[in-house]
């Protein structure tokens, strides 16, 4: 079972305001924890959305919207991708994330889908042709 750790963005990762030395420790401390039980997959922060777009669809058409985008709140300034056996095993992970900005927040977990979620067919094949399937 995959899940994804989404942190929220803040006024200050929306200005791109580096993370303090003690906070790149903490993240540090707790990403070797996932790597040393081998349920990390992927970490990253992300950019400012300032420096993004989104691509809007519209009676069938797309249109790029440049950042920034106003609402804080509701984007991702980085996450982080664990492979675990079970539901309650991402908790106990994610109990353990440390606090991303000094102040109340909160972060996101979202279990991913797997292949196996959608059934077999044709187009699924060739996902895992791709190399998209997780090794489980």
């Amino acid at each position: 079972m995959r899940f994804m750790i989404l942190v929220k963005a803040s006024k200050d990762s929306e200005a791109g305001v580096m993370p303090q030395e003690d906070m790149l420790k903490a993240m540090a401390d707790y990403h070797e924890d996932l790597a040393k039980a081998g349920v990390l997959l992927d970490a990253n922060g992300l950019q400012p959305s300032s420096k993004g777009w989104r691509i809007k669809y519209s009676g069938g058409k797309r249109t790029v919207v440049d950042g920034p985008f106003t609402e804080t709140k509701e984007l991702v300034a980085g996450y982080t991708i664990i492979q675990v056996k079970s539901r309650e095993e991402a908790l106990e992970w994610t109990k353990r994330f440390p606090n991303p900005h000094y102040e109340d927040c909160e972060i996101e977990i979202r279990q991913m889908f797997e292949l196996e979620d959608f059934g077999a067919s044709e187009q699924v094949d060739r996902f895992r042709e791709m190399g998209l399937a997780t090794k489980t």
